[in-house]
């Protein structure tokens, strides 16, 4: 049997890139897919791929950045396969521009899309998945969330998306720590992929090769994000994995360093040695990417 058999999957953003390699993979190993994306002829196109190779799957353009919208998205999975087992948030948008130069439109789109795209169907399903968990039901769901190398690293002139980036990988763990009880896990994905954002960004980086192993296919990154969909993955929780090509690993975030303890207030003029020693013998951060 496939290893997502009898599930259903929502994919935000999923009408080219990222989200149609992962709705492709999901519906190949066994699962009914919801695909999702404000373009919904793009959506539509996907549900047609999926369709003709034997698969299950519905378009929907549901607006992922409201309560109503979120709610209508779930509906029209209930409606179309009876239940939904699995959330991958992968919807996205760029306004880069250099942080002096980014607008508070440029700064609020970002927000609206990643971070309260991320926060409505999530609150929407999890709610849905703690009332059957207390109302006795067995619950295997799975929320996946997408930060950003830039995100965990800082990217110069992306400094809106980066906020949401990091933002959302730090709301993965509150959520992965919050819903655990009610058999929900949380993991967040930083991938690196051919898509629209990349291609735009930077176009021959990420070519497509004439032969060889295509290193920015994003069917690569694919296989991962069915398998933390799948019920293999119901002991990672909390996690999140940077996936590139064949390279997986999992992000080491924020975690406390080594400690100088005076037993008393400090003064400001005996601060500079002990934070130079404290920097001296932490383990330096990752550039930023454009440094």
């Amino acid at each position: 049997m496939s290893i997502c058999e009898n599930r259903t999957v929502i994919v935000t953003g999923a009408g080219g890139g990222l989200g149609r390699a992962y709705a492709l993979s999901f519906a190949a190993h066994g699962a009914a897919v919801v695909v999702n994306d404000i373009r919904l002829d793009a959506a539509q196109g996907v549900v047609a791929e999926i369709h003709g190779l034997g698969g299950r799957a519905i378009a929907s353009d549901g607006d992922i950045t409201s309560m109503a919208g979120a709610q209508a998205i779930v509906d029209t999975a209930l409606d179309a396969f009876g239940e939904v087992h699995v959330l991958v948030n992968n919807a996205g948008i760029l306004r880069d521009r250099m942080f002096l130069s980014l607008t508070d439109e440029d700064w609020d789109a970002v927000m609206r899309v990643h971070l309260r795209g991320h926060f409505c169907l999530a609150n929407v399903l999890g709610r849905r998945w703690r009332d059957a968990a207390k109302a006795g039901q067995a619950v295997d769901a799975r929320i996946i969330n997408t930060s950003s190398g830039a995100g965990l690293q800082g990217s110069i002139g992306q400094s809106n998306y980066v906020a949401a980036k990091g933002g959302i990988a730090a709301l993965t763990l509150v959520q992965a720590a919050e819903l655990a009880r009610y058999g929900v896990t949380v993991n967040c994905l930083a991938p690196a992929a051919r898509t629209s954002m990349t291609e735009g960004a930077m176009p021959d980086m990420v070519k497509k090769p004439e032969s060889g192993f295509d290193v920015w296919d994003p069917m690569n990154v694919a296989q991962l994000v069915v398998w933390l969909g799948s019920p293999l993955s119901r002991h990672v929780t909390g996690r999140c994995f940077e996936a590139k090509g064949g390279e997986i690993s999992v992000a080491d975030g924020w975690r406390t360093g080594e400690i100088v303890d005076k037993g008393a207030r400090w003064s400001p003029a005996e601060l500079g040695n002990v934070i130079d020693a404290l920097i001296e013998r932490g383990v330096p951060p990752q550039k930023v990417y454009g440094t």
